[in-house]
């Protein structure tokens, strides 16, 4: 295969084998990201009164705070796991096991017992299926994207590449969905003691739907040459360190930016802080309309994604990520003074705003990144940066927020902070390479054209 000839490497899939990729990868993205959001949400509104009470009113807060940020740090270890067999065994089979292994995980949460039967037994299980949880997250991410990305036709991959990018979006509306209808049906003291566990429970469906789904996908055509030529590295995570640890470190604080700011929502801190008892910190708002606000936040986040994948195959991708990080700053500042004054309506508006920028700024992360490493370590380099990128941002975002809000009393020091990170975010932009168009396959890497390749003028 030529370089020419493999540069729009969609045309060895079918149309239809295209789709099934497409379905896969959103679906299977969809259940991690809904397993991992239902433990955030679970942490903001119950989780600390069930298993950290002896902490005391402010420190359990915070510790179940703590536990949402802990398995970031262990998503570079999922990363690591499945960006070296997945260059080397190949994708579809690291979609599958992560995906196995995040529910089973979740599951175990949902039957886990609390502090008051088992006593201190409960939050150290707890934190291990969170560490599984994490180790599950960090791998995921990676195939998803290469699987929908390396079957695109060149033209579209930025379209195809969103698809793994609306789980999270999708994963947080079908959380919050669940939890709104939960709260509804057992509301109050019924919630804290059985109502909370049917979300986590109900994850053995969605776990089985996309391990059929994903079963029945064909292997990435890029990593199929890989196979068929046996060029696959023996230690592909080695290789990206060793040769690519300036793109990995620039990559990683591109979607920290991202990450820190999303983690408002998707980490549930938004969500509890509206919905939590006045004497538990809380604004006391219903949680059922909380959650409801939220889920149409997810919507709006969803539709932003979409577009702006489309929008970068047009225009290229960082011009369409750096409009973006503007108009993630443009939600972030008035977020919390719709929060805190406008009640759950106020929550509906400030939610909605800033989804519309984490849409355009995490939207063509995938492509991006995708184009951003050569075929041979491609897997390890893009699961790294992204794993990085979470420990950096979102995974100790809401305690962060917590942090601030109770030393400085005032919600502007949150605001702050997460300007900051997406300042951060626009500075690796314009670091980062646009590299629309390159061709991914391996024997262009082979060529020794890679590493200077431009994008035609558009």
């Amino acid at each position: 295969m030529t370089s020419t000839a493999s540069a729009d490497l969609g045309t060895e899939s079918t149309g239809r084998e295209r789709r099934k990729v497409v379905a896969a990868s959103m679906i299977g993205t969809t259940i991690e990201w809904y397993d991992f959001f239902i433990y955030a949400f679970a942490a903001n509104l119950v989780l600390a009164k069930l298993f950290f009470e002896p902490a005391g009113p402010g420190m359990m807060q915070i510790l179940s705070l703590v536990t949402i940020g802990l398995s970031f740090l262990f998503r570079p270890l999922g990363a690591f796991l499945a960006g070296h067999f997945g260059d080397k065994l190949g994708r579809r089979p690291m979609l599958v096991i992560t995906l196995l292994l995040m529910g089973v995980a979740t599951v175990g949460i949902g039957l886990l017992p609390t502090y008051q039967t088992i006593g201190m037994a409960a939050p150290a299980i707890l934190i291990f299926l969170r560490i599984l949880q994490g180790i599950s997250a960090g791998g995921e991410w990676g195939g998803a994207v290469l699987m929908s990305v390396e079957h695109a036709p060149t033209g579209k991959r930025g379209l195809y590449g969103i698809f793994p990018q609306l789980g999270v979006p999708f994963g947080m509306l079908l959380a919050s969905a669940m939890l709104a209808l939960m709260g509804a049906i057992a509301p109050g003291e019924a919630f804290e003691v059985w109502g909370w566990r049917v979300p986590f429970l109900f994850s053995v469906v969605l776990i089985v739907v996309g391990f059929v789904i994903r079963r029945t996908v064909d292997e990435s055509p890029v990593f199929n040459e890989i196979k068929e030529t046996r060029q696959q590295e023996s230690a592909p995570i080695v290789q990206v360190l060793k040769q690519h640890l300036p793109l990995v470190i620039v990559s990683a604080l591109f979607f920290a930016g991202n990450n820190a700011v999303g983690y408002m929502l998707t980490g549930g801190y938004v969500q509890g802080l509206a919905s939590r008892l006045e004497d538990q910190g809380g604004l006391g708002y219903n949680p059922v309309h909380v959650q409801l606000a939220v889920l149409t936040a997810a919507v709006v986040w969803a539709a932003s994604t979409l577009a702006a994948g489309a929008l970068t195959d047009r225009f290229g991708r960082k011009p369409v990520v750096t409009v973006g990080w503007f108009v993630q700053a443009a939600g972030i500042i008035p977020l919390f003074q719709f929060v805190f004054n406008g009640g759950v309506g106020g929550v509906l508006v400030g939610t909605c705003l800033l989804a519309v920028g984490l849409g355009l700024t995490y939207g063509p992360q995938a492509v991006w990144y995708s184009e951003t490493f050569p075929a041979s370590v491609r897997y390890s380099g893009i699961s790294i940066s992204y794993a990085l990128g979470g420990v950096l941002g979102g995974a100790f975002a809401p305690t962060i927020a917590q942090i601030l809000l109770q030393s400085f009393g005032t919600t502007w020091a949150i605001v702050v902070y997460l300007l900051t990170m997406t300042a951060i975010g626009l500075l690796a932009t314009s670091l980062l390479r646009d590299r629309t168009g390159v061709p991914l396959d391996l024997d262009f890497e082979r060529s020794g054209e890679w590493k200077d390749w431009r994008p035609a003028k558009r």
